[in-house]
């Protein structure tokens, strides 16, 4: 089975093309933020580069966040679209679950930290586990300082990953003593995306694409910032 993976929930727009045979094809840019002119054309280039149908797909998946909410929307949006029309099922998972997933040979707990804009992040702590990486905590959004609390609280030899760990890694590092990822590796890809994904339509885990719901964990930040303006939120 093919799989189409679409990626938007940080600033960078990532697509691939996997099934069996791994990953066939990847795209990805994280300039511009300019998520809805990029995803499409993105599609049908790396369709045409690859030398594959949108037709041949077998399942579409999707980055179902938290991230930033507008380009979360934009790509759900898309997948959920193709999806209807193609008459596939849909497969979502978690975009800390996609940072945490190439850290997956790592014996120290894995921290996935996200930017969440205003000076929260949103974060998950993995584990290894032999068939890639288990989630030990539930996916929160909280000040750096509560990520560096749950760090200290802990106690483990960690890895933070993503770029909220970078936004912060000054203020991490004044508090906790951890390792940081790899530039490369501090945006979800749709590259372990559709790896991950694969393993999901093999046990047919998958669900219509009207079920398919986002993780938002707060509220949009054009809301928070009309709130406050009419003096609903001090």
């Amino acid at each position: 089975m093919l799989i189409l993976g679409i990626e938007t929930a940080t600033e960078q727009v990532s697509v691939a093309i996997g099934g069996h045979e791994g990953v066939l094809g990847l795209f990805e840019v994280t300039r511009g933020r300019r998520h809805a002119e990029t995803l499409v054309p993105a599609i049908e280039f790396l369709c045409r580069q690859a030398d594959i149908e949108i037709a041949e797909f077998g399942a579409i998946a999707v980055d179902v966040g938290p991230g930033l909410f507008t380009g979360m929307r934009v790509g759900i949006a898309t997948g959920k679209a193709m999806a209807q029309a193609l008459r596939i099922p849909m497969i979502g998972i978690s975009s800390l679950d996609l940072l945490a997933f190439p850290l997956r040979h790592s014996d120290r707990l894995i921290a996935s930290v996200i930017d969440a804009r205003r000076g929260e992040v949103f974060y998950a702590f993995y584990r290894q586990v032999p068939a890639g990486v288990q989630r030990v905590s539930e996916p929160r959004v909280g000040r750096v300082d509560d990520l560096v609390a749950d760090l200290a609280e802990r106690g483990q030899d960690a890895v933070c990953v993503g770029d909220g760990a970078l936004r912060y890694r000054d203020q991490i590092v004044d508090s906790v003593r951890v390792d940081f990822a790899e530039q490369y590796l501090s945006h979800p890809s749709a590259a372990p995306l559709v790896q991950l994904a694969h393993a999901k339509a093999m046990r047919e885990d998958w669900v219509n694409h009207s079920a398919l719901a986002p993780l938002y964990l707060r509220r949009p930040d054009a809301q928070i910032n009309w709130e406050t303006r009419s003096g609903r939120v001090s």
